[in-house]
C-alpha cells in the first residue's frame, strides 16, 4: 500500500540558530546550554572573569567533552582569584587523570593563592591527596616548597608520599637537603625504592 498524502502534517520550520548576550550572564547561559563549539567559545571568552569563576568549576565538573574541558581549565588558570582555586582544589580528589593533572596545573599558576592552602592538604587523611599535593609543589613557583617537602620527608608515615617527596625534591633541591634526605630513608630502611630514590636524589642535589 502506497503512502497516502495527508494535509494534516505540519512543515518543517526553519532552524534558527541561538544567540546569546555577551555579557558574563549571557556567556554562562551558552556554558550550560549551548553545543560543544559554543560551550568551548564561553568557556574561553570567560576567561579573567572572577564572577564566573565558581561556575567554570562546577561546569568543568559535568562537562565530558575534552575541549570544552582544557578550555574551562585554560580560563580558571588566566582568572588567579580564590574562587578559581576553590574550584580547582577538589579536582586533587578526582579519579580522571585528565582533570586532576589539569588542576594542578592550573592551580600551579596561583602560586600565592595556593600556598596558605598547602599545610592542609598535606595534611589530609587522603594519601593520594597528599601524593598529588607534592606533585602540585613540583610545579609551584613558590619560595616555601623545599619546607613544605622537607615536613614530608620527617612527618608522612605513608611510604608513597615520602617517596614523591624525595623525587620532586630531587628537582628543586640544594646540597643543604642531605641530611634529611638520609633521615627520610633511615625511616623506610624496609622499603628497597626508598633508598634508592634517595640516593638518586641526593646525587642529584650535591653534584647537579
Amino acid at each position: 500500500m502506497g503512502l497516502r498524502r495527508t494535509d494534516h502534517a505540519e512543515p518543517l520550520r526553519e532552524v534558527q540558530p541561538r544567540h546569546y548576550p555577551r555579557d558574563v550572564n549571557g556567556l554562562l547561559n551558552q556554558l550550560r546550554d549551548g553545543d560543544a563549539e559554543q560551550r568551548r567559545w564561553a568557556a574561553r571568552d570567560l576567561a579573567g572573569e572572577a564572577a564566573a569563576a565558581q561556575m567554570l568549576g562546577v561546569r568543568l565538573l559535568a562537562e565530558r567533552d575534552g575541549r570544552v574541558r582544557e578550555a574551562l581549565l585554560t580560563s580558571l588558570s588566566a582568572t588567579p582569584c580564590e574562587a578559581a582555586v576553590n574550584a580547582l582544589l577538589p579536582l586533587l580528589r578526582s579519579e580522571d587523570p585528565t582533570l586532576r593533572n589539569g588542576a594542578i596545573e592550573a592551580l600551579a599558576t596561583m602560586p600565592e593563592l595556593v600556598g596558605p592552602r598547602i599545610e592542609r592538604l598535606l595534611h589530609d587523611r587522603d594519601a593520594d591527596v597528599r601524593i598529588f599535593t607534592v606533585n602540585l609543589l613540583g610545579e609551584l613557583r613558590h619560595a616555601e616548597v623545599p619546607q613544605w617537602l622537607l615536613q614530608v620527608l620527617q612527618g608522612d608515615t605513608e611510604v608513597n608520599v615520602v617517596a614523591a617527596a624525595i623525587e620532586v625534591l630531587a628537582e628543586v633541591g640544594d646540597p643543604s637537603h642531605e641530611a634529611a634526605l638520609r633521615q627520610a630513608a633511615g625511616r623506610f630502611t624496609q622499603d628497597p625504592f626508598i633508598g634508592f630514590a634517595t640516593e638518586m636524589a641526593i646525587e642529584r642535589v650535591c653534584k647537579g
